[in-house]
């Protein structure tokens, strides 16, 4: 007789206590050549990252050279007094740091990541790079013929030329928001590397600049390595430059970017609202994640599930430009494509939405499912130190307090569902909304035109 086997079952393992999250808050001091430094202890984030934000907007870049901005960022790449590109390249390799910067209505942000053992050498590189650029011709030259080839691809592509036909609608002409980011092919080609020296020289100094630091900080005598690195970095002081307001006519309206034979119609729809200072920012964000901002949410559930007009269409909202004296706009916005044959009774669902929105509001349980993804994922989303920086530094240029973020998500989770319906419902009214459709306008414009929703214009690619 056998004997019955047996089991030895360990003990289920138990859940641990709750850690409360909240995002992290800065420690913030300014070294002597008046450069504004924000540093964030992240414990286990052995790669550093680092952002820089520099008061050097697009609406100052000079007239008849938009662009100049974004090719004095791209330079920054390219060689210093101490290195030619190549040198410089081959130094970032070596101490495995990654060196990245671009420009944008607020200003020029430098962005770098580099492992804390090699944080000095790291901020050494740009350090160089911020104090002695060397907008060698043949870079500059380079850069600008690049860009130059950028330009026909951005016009190809739907999406950039739907985003592009929409601020040219909203903004004045006189505007610097009405014009693309990154220069036209009439304005970049006039940029030489005396117009980049320039605008560098006028508007890039420590005095006004702000530098962030988030990573694992343990053993490491930071204030000795910006010392060393960034405090060597010099320059005169000037006056912040002031910020104009932002205007913008949001009369409803329709128009259409012929694409003859375009299979497929891209949708980009929006207007100009509160930006992050507005007391409503919250409750716009909470209302417009319902609307649009996921799988399950309204927009989604008609034009993607019910219908199968689309595979996404999605609703944001993103900051333009803020001001210190808490003035700023952000384009509040619907992007999507649909298949040509039905742009139109995807655009008329899509009104429905909106006036059932208006009609009925928000149900709680759209709400409650809207802060659960909108906070529940915070400490996710801002596991790695990059994603820190970024918000930190977006926080900066955006004048707003160092503990925004931190409120924000409180303020989320207070947030009701009567509250986040009205800021949606104001966010997109339906009478005043700019349509841009890029597509077949021989295929769609009688069907816009019917749906009444706005006076219908062509205009060719």
């Amino acid at each position: 007789m056998t004997e019955a086997a047996t089991m030895q079952f360990h003990p289920q393992p138990q859940a641990g206590t709750a850690t409360p999250w909240a995002f992290p808050a800065p420690e913030r001091g300014t070294l002597t050549n008046g450069l504004t430094v924000l540093r964030c202890h992240r414990p286990g984030q052995q790669v550093i990252a680092v952002e820089i934000h520099l008061e050097a907007p697009l609406e100052a870049e000079p007239a008849g050279l938009d662009g100049v901005a974004t090719i004095m960022a791209r330079a920054f790449n390219e060689g210093t007094d101490k290195h030619s590109a190549e040198e410089f390249a081959a130094e970032l390799d070596r101490c495995g740091a990654t060196l990245d910067a671009h420009a944008d209505h607020p200003g020029v942000r430098v962005s770098l990541e580099v492992p804390v053992s090699r944080l000095s050498k790291g901020l050494g590189l740009v350090a160089d790079a911020l104090r002695a650029p060397a907008f060698a011709d043949s870079e500059i030259e380079r850069l600008v013929a690049n860009r130059l080839d950028e330009i026909p691809h951005e016009a190809a592509n739907p999406a950039r030329r739907a985003a592009k036909e929409l601020s040219r609608q909203l903004f004045p002409a006189t505007s610097r928001m009405s014009r693309p980011r990154q220069g036209s092919e009439e304005t970049v080609s006039a940029i030489d590397s005396a117009a980049v020296r320039a605008f560098y020289e006028k508007h890039v100094r420590p005095a006004t600049a702000t530098l962030v630091v988030v990573g694992d900080l343990t053993g490491t005598d930071l204030d000795a390595v910006l010392a060393d690195t960034v405090g060597a970095w010099t320059g005169d002081t000037a006056e912040a430059r002031p910020v104009p307001p932002v205007t913008a006519d949001d009369t409803g309206r329709v128009v259409i970017v012929h694409r003859p034979g375009a299979v497929q119609t891209q949708l980009l729809i929006g207007r100009i609202g509160a930006d992050r200072h507005d007391r409503v920012w919250p409750a716009q964000v909470l209302g417009t994640y319902c609307l649009g901002g996921t799988l399950t949410s309204r927009l989604d559930r008609v034009l993607r599930e019910e219908k199968g007009y689309t595979y996404g269409v999605r609703a944001f909202g993103q900051v333009l430009r803020s001001g210190p004296d808490g003035s700023g706009a952000a384009m509040l916005a619907i992007s999507g494509s649909v298949d040509t044959a039905s742009t139109g009774p995807a655009l008329d669902d899509l009104w429905k939405v909106l006036r059932t929105l208006a009609a009925e509001g928000l149900t709680d349980a759209e709400r409650d499912v809207a802060v659960q993804n909108l906070v529940g994922v915070a400490p996710l989303k801002y596991e790695m130190a990059a994603s820190v920086a970024a918000t930190l530094a977006d926080q900066v240029e955006q004048h707003l307090p160092d503990d925004f973020q931190a409120q924000l998500y409180r303020r989320l989770a207070a947030t009701g569902t009567v509250e986040a319906t009205a800021a949606v419902v104001n966010a997109f009214p339906e009478d005043r909304l700019v349509t841009i459709l890029v597509g077949d306008a021989e295929e769609i414009e009688e069907p816009v035109r019917a749906l009444g929703i706005g006076e219908v214009t062509v205009v060719t690619s």
